[in-house]
């Protein structure tokens, strides 16, 4: 019997030892497979970190470039400020220059054709040009392109004035209300507002002698009205001639070309 029980006793001792052996050994195989993944993120992160070192280089390269490029660019910049100051100076002069005598060619318009009523013409200053305006019944009688004598007049007095104007040009354009018309001569207001700037432009240019190569004849028919067609004395103002006189722009483009 008590042979038995130190058999026993030994196999329990064996089988607790062998229990403790094979605890010891699953917490040694988890412990150097955690160790083995340390390693592996030990690496991965200096990998990393080299990259990352690498992107710090290669980003402090570019600022250098970045830096050195505006710095070049700053240093044009200056210089095209300086140039720009000097072009926008000399075009404010063109301008100005311009405007004064588009203003004083107004003004002396406006003297020599005094003597007609405001219902008869207007000269004013529009977008830097100066424009005078002749009313229908100071240049035509109705539905026809002959200047009347009055009218002839008024245009010898501002022929006197454009003639000696250097620099300018002139546009007629021809209006009309939106009334129809349709005669064997005009079969719309189109024919008749043209044909009523070609008659202004062959007087100016055959009777008063003004450069032809400065004149241009347009008819804008009743597309342009400065009132509305709804009443008599709208369609009155609105069957009207523009005499535009426009200054010369070659110095102004030849600055904005350089």
């Amino acid at each position: 019997m008590k042979t038995t029980f130190n058999l026993f006793a030994l196999s329990a001792l064996a089988f607790g030892l062998l229990l403790s052996s094979c605890g010891t050994g699953k917490k040694l195989l988890v412990s150097e497979a955690r160790v083995n993944q340390l390693q592996k993120d030990s690496i991965s992160v200096n990998n990393n970190l080299k990259m990352c070192q690498a992107d710090v280089l290669r980003l402090n390269e570019e600022k250098a470039l970045i830096e050195k490029d505006l710095n070049l660019l700053s240093s044009e910049s200056k210089m095209t400020i300086a140039e720009q100051a000097v072009r926008l100076k000399s075009l404010q002069d063109v301008i100005q220059s311009q405007k004064d005598v588009m203003t004083g060619l107004k003004n002396t318009i406006s003297e020599a054709l005094v003597n007609y009523a405001a219902d008869e013409l207007s000269v004013y200053i529009k977008d830097g040009n100066v424009y005078v305006s002749l009313a229908e019944k100071l240049l035509f009688k109705s539905g026809s392109d002959v200047v009347n004598p009055k009218g002839k007049e008024a245009l010898k007095s501002l022929a006197e004035v454009i003639n000696n104007t250097k620099d300018i040009s002139v546009m007629i354009e021809g209006h009309t209300d939106n009334v129809p018309i349709k005669t064997k001569v005009f079969p719309d207001n189109w024919s008749l507002s043209t044909a009523r700037a070609a008659s202004i432009v062959r007087i100016l240019t055959l009777d008063y002698a003004f450069d032809a190569r400065r004149i241009t004849a347009s008819g804008r028919s009743e597309f342009h009205p400065v009132q509305p067609n709804t009443t008599d004395a709208g369609r009155a103002v609105n069957r009207r001639t523009e005499i535009i006189l426009t200054p010369d722009l070659k110095e102004l483009f030849r600055i904005l070309e350089q």
